[in-house]
Protein backbone atom coordinates (compact mmCIF):
# COMPACT_ATOMS: atom_id res chain seq x y z
CA UNK A 1 0.00 0.00 0.00
CA UNK A 2 3.34 2.40 -0.31
CA UNK A 3 2.69 4.47 -2.73
CA UNK A 4 6.63 4.58 -4.29
CA UNK A 5 5.52 7.07 -7.20
CA UNK A 6 2.20 9.25 -6.99
CA UNK A 7 3.07 10.50 -10.36
CA UNK A 8 0.55 9.51 -13.21
CA UNK A 9 2.73 9.17 -15.63
CA UNK A 10 1.79 5.34 -16.21
CA UNK A 11 -1.44 6.13 -17.40
CA UNK A 12 -0.50 8.07 -20.14
CA UNK A 13 -0.33 4.31 -21.77
CA UNK A 14 -4.02 4.46 -21.51
CA UNK A 15 -4.53 7.60 -23.50
CA UNK A 16 -2.58 6.71 -26.41
CA UNK A 17 -4.21 3.09 -26.68
CA UNK A 18 -7.07 2.60 -23.97
CA UNK A 19 -7.96 -1.01 -25.55
CA UNK A 20 -4.11 -2.11 -25.49
CA UNK A 21 -3.84 -0.83 -21.92
CA UNK A 22 -6.50 -3.26 -20.88
CA UNK A 23 -5.78 -5.88 -23.05
CA UNK A 24 -2.67 -6.08 -20.39
CA UNK A 25 -3.83 -5.51 -17.73
CA UNK A 26 -6.67 -7.80 -17.40
CA UNK A 27 -6.72 -11.48 -15.57
CA UNK A 28 -3.68 -13.06 -13.41
CA UNK A 29 -0.46 -11.58 -14.87
CA UNK A 30 2.85 -12.30 -13.83
CA UNK A 31 3.64 -8.81 -11.63
CA UNK A 32 6.77 -7.98 -9.87
CA UNK A 33 7.61 -11.93 -10.23
CA UNK A 34 4.62 -13.61 -9.04
CA UNK A 35 1.17 -14.04 -10.20
CA UNK A 36 -1.04 -10.95 -9.67
CA UNK A 37 -4.39 -9.58 -10.70
CA UNK A 38 -5.71 -6.29 -10.98
CA UNK A 39 -8.93 -4.71 -10.18
CA UNK A 40 -10.25 -1.20 -11.87
CA UNK A 41 -13.30 0.16 -9.07
CA UNK A 42 -15.34 2.91 -11.05
CA UNK A 43 -19.11 4.32 -10.09
CA UNK A 44 -20.14 4.93 -13.13
CA UNK A 45 -17.58 6.32 -15.61
CA UNK A 46 -15.78 7.71 -12.80
CA UNK A 47 -12.39 6.09 -11.66
CA UNK A 48 -12.01 5.53 -7.90
CA UNK A 49 -9.25 3.82 -7.87
CA UNK A 50 -7.86 -0.06 -8.12
CA UNK A 51 -6.60 -3.14 -5.90
CA UNK A 52 -3.70 -5.27 -6.58
CA UNK A 53 -3.58 -8.82 -4.90
CA UNK A 54 -0.38 -10.61 -5.59
CA UNK A 55 -1.24 -14.73 -5.33
CA UNK A 56 2.15 -15.17 -3.68
CA UNK A 57 4.77 -12.79 -1.78
CA UNK A 58 7.44 -11.37 -3.64
CA UNK A 59 10.73 -12.77 -2.19
CA UNK A 60 11.56 -9.68 -0.07
CA UNK A 61 7.56 -9.81 1.23
CA UNK A 62 7.55 -6.16 0.60
CA UNK A 63 4.06 -4.91 -0.47
CA UNK A 64 2.85 -7.66 0.85
CA UNK A 65 -0.38 -9.40 -0.52
CA UNK A 66 -2.43 -6.69 -1.60
CA UNK A 67 -1.86 -3.13 -2.64
CA UNK A 68 -4.71 -0.28 -3.49
CA UNK A 69 -5.47 3.43 -3.67
CA UNK A 70 -8.35 5.76 -3.97
CA UNK A 71 -8.03 8.34 -6.06
CA UNK A 72 -9.37 11.89 -4.95
CA UNK A 73 -12.10 13.44 -4.15
CA UNK A 74 -13.44 9.75 -3.84
CA UNK A 75 -10.90 9.47 -0.86
CA UNK A 76 -12.26 8.93 2.78
CA UNK A 77 -15.75 7.90 1.86
CA UNK A 78 -14.99 4.36 2.58
CA UNK A 79 -14.27 3.20 -0.76
CA UNK A 80 -10.71 1.66 0.76
CA UNK A 81 -12.26 -0.50 3.44
CA UNK A 82 -14.72 -1.67 0.84
CA UNK A 83 -12.28 -2.52 -1.31
CA UNK A 84 -9.50 -4.39 1.23
CA UNK A 85 -12.47 -6.37 2.30
CA UNK A 86 -13.79 -7.51 -1.29
CA UNK A 87 -9.81 -8.49 -1.37
CA UNK A 88 -9.28 -10.34 1.39
CA UNK A 89 -12.37 -12.86 0.31
CA UNK A 90 -10.56 -13.17 -2.51
CA UNK A 91 -7.46 -14.41 -0.92
CA UNK A 92 -8.51 -17.58 0.55
CA UNK A 93 -10.42 -18.44 -3.39
CA UNK A 94 -6.50 -18.27 -4.49
CA UNK A 95 -5.18 -20.26 -1.74
CA UNK A 96 -3.52 -17.48 0.87
CA UNK A 97 -5.01 -18.53 4.54
CA UNK A 98 -2.57 -15.26 6.13
CA UNK A 99 -2.49 -11.71 4.05
CA UNK A 100 0.55 -9.46 4.34
CA UNK A 101 -0.63 -5.83 4.35
CA UNK A 102 2.10 -3.54 4.22
CA UNK A 103 1.90 0.49 4.65
CA UNK A 104 4.18 3.38 5.21
CA UNK A 105 3.48 4.47 9.22
CA UNK A 106 2.31 8.13 8.37
CA UNK A 107 -0.21 6.84 5.30
CA UNK A 108 -3.35 7.24 8.11
CA UNK A 109 -5.88 6.35 6.49
CA UNK A 110 -4.76 3.15 5.28
CA UNK A 111 -3.80 2.29 8.69
CA UNK A 112 -7.49 2.96 9.47
CA UNK A 113 -8.40 0.62 6.43
CA UNK A 114 -6.31 -1.95 7.75
CA UNK A 115 -7.06 -1.96 11.24
CA UNK A 116 -11.13 -1.68 10.48
CA UNK A 117 -10.68 -5.01 8.16
CA UNK A 118 -8.58 -7.28 11.29
CA UNK A 119 -5.31 -6.07 10.86
CA UNK A 120 -2.97 -7.40 13.25
CA UNK A 121 0.73 -5.50 13.41
CA UNK A 122 3.82 -7.65 13.01
CA UNK A 123 6.53 -4.91 13.07
CA UNK A 124 8.04 -3.44 10.76
CA UNK A 125 9.28 -4.12 7.20
CA UNK A 126 13.25 -3.61 6.10
CA UNK A 127 11.48 -0.07 4.32
CA UNK A 128 9.88 0.80 7.21
CA UNK A 129 6.55 -0.09 6.26
CA UNK A 130 4.17 -1.41 9.43
CA UNK A 131 3.37 -5.05 8.57
CA UNK A 132 0.18 -6.40 9.07
CA UNK A 133 -1.29 -10.21 9.06
CA UNK A 134 -5.10 -10.95 8.08
CA UNK A 135 -5.91 -14.56 8.29
CA UNK A 136 -8.41 -14.95 5.51
CA UNK A 137 -8.66 -18.72 5.62
CA UNK A 138 -12.18 -18.93 6.27
CA UNK A 139 -13.39 -15.78 3.91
Amino acid sequence: MLHRERSTDWLRAASLDFDAYVAERVGVRDRWGVPSRVWWYTSGEYYLGSLVLRHRLIDDEGGGHIGYHVVYPWQRRGHATRMLRAALGRCSRVGITRTLLTVAPDNVASLRVVDRNGGVPDGVNYEGEARFWIDTSDQ
